[in-house]
């Protein structure tokens, strides 16, 4: 899931990108265009019964990413705002940025 939230000029919208619980055994990483696809930057806690992470992105940007689940598996957003195909044959859930 995602949820959005912009600061009060709207510079920056926090969104937080959560997962169920039971996605994952032991870890969940976010990898995406927003940290180079860095599978080790930006791991999701366990929190209320869900793995989440909330991120700094800004405006008027589309952002690729996917879920990397216990260091193997990739994983979409069941919530993402769309989906575009990626150099190996699958696809990369995609979150949009407004104004």
């Amino acid at each position: 899931m995602l949820t959005r939230k912009y600061t009060p000029k709207r510079t920056v919208c926090k969104v937080t990108f959560s997962i169920p619980s039971d996605w994952a055994e032991s870890s969940v990483n976010l990898v995406g265009d927003f940290n180079e696809w860095d599978t080790s930057a930006d791991e999701l806690e366990l929190k209320n019964g869900q793995w989440e992470i909330t991120k700094r992105l800004k405006p008027e940007n589309d952002y690729r990413f996917k879920y990397l689940v216990d260091g193997t598996e990739w994983k979409n957003d069941d919530a993402a705002d769309s989906y575009a195909s990626n150099d190996f044959g699958t696809e990369d859930s995609v979150v949009e940025i407004g104004k």
